[in-house]
């Protein structure tokens, strides 16, 4: 009578000896490191992470240099990246400029002439260049600015005829036909004279500092570029012989203190148009002592 419940219990510890071991089994198979793959008729939707519009949207807060890294990781995210509606923000964020009507380039191309110094100014003599600054960018509206040697201008608002009076007794001049958009501003350093004069002709008084602006017409009375004209805001100290610039959305100017001089300072102005009778796309301001 002991001998088949012997038995009973020899299988039951089978049972639960085989049980355990399936369990562990089990779960090493859960413990697995590999990654969990889908089915071969799983849609690849469910597990995608590269979200165009996710990505596109958190392009929009990055810089070129970043841009361009992640659009070198893989071919999925320089599709992304190489949309002209991304370059166009960084563009504009870059430059703190306000977005044109239209524009003539690829926006990536706009970045890359704005940072990597192809839009600046060369000289065909150039053992006479010394250094240059990009100084930045800001907007034309209308095709009408003020050029001055000096940023002492009064801001009241006059007629057209009553303005080109005024601007010519301090020193300044209004220029007509310029293409509208974004503008760089550059500051050149280069060793004197730059000009084909075989003498100078024109004496002064001795120039305490080398200025310069231009100033959309239409934004004259504008709050930002009432600042270019306070010094106090920008310009360098007497001793200070660094140059210094102020740019706003819609006017830029610089100022170079002078060492001590006996010379006054002649300044000229030149425009490079597209073409005879074309639009005004680049303007030259130089200084000389005399």
């Amino acid at each position: 009578s002991g001998a088949p419940s012997f038995r009973v219990e020899q299988i039951r510890e089978k049972m639960r000896t085989g049980n355990t071991r399936k369990r562990l089994r089990s779960e090493r198979s859960i413990c697995s490191c590999k990654s969990p793959r889908l089915g071969r008729h799983a849609s690849l939707r469910c597990f995608d992470f590269y979200e165009l519009d996710v990505w596109t949207e958190i392009a929009k807060f990055l810089d070129g240099k970043s841009l361009v890294k992640l659009a070198v990781t893989c071919r999925w995210f320089h599709g992304v990246i190489m949309q002209d509606s991304v370059w166009k923000l960084a563009c504009l964020s870059h430059l703190q400029v306000p977005a044109p009507d239209r524009v003539e380039f690829k926006w990536i191309q706009l970045y890359a002439s704005a940072t990597n110094g192809s839009h600046s100014y060369s000289f065909h003599e150039k053992e006479k260049h010394l250094d240059w600054m990009r100084v930045g960018a800001f907007f034309i509206d209308s095709p009408s600015v003020i050029l001055s040697q000096r940023l002492t201008l009064p801001l009241k608002i006059m007629k057209r005829e009553q303005l080109r009076t005024m601007l010519g007794s301090n020193g300044a001049c209004l220029l007509s036909g310029l293409k509208t958009g974004i503008w760089m501003a550059d500051l050149h350093l280069v060793r004197c004279p730059i000009c084909k004069l075989d003498t100078c002709v024109v004496k002064g008084e001795a120039a305490k500092a080398a200025s310069a602006a231009m100033l959309d017409v239409k934004h004259i009375t504008d709050r930002p570029t009432a600042d270019v004209f306070n010094l106090k805001l920008w310009a360098g100290r007497p001793d200070d012989f660094q140059p210094k610039a102020m740019i706003t959305f819609h006017a830029v100017a610089v100022s170079t203190n002078l060492q001590a001089n006996q010379a006054g300072l002649l300044s000229k102005f030149y425009v490079m148009s597209a073409g005879a009778g074309g639009e005004i796309v680049s303007i030259r301001i130089s200084q000389q002592l005399l």
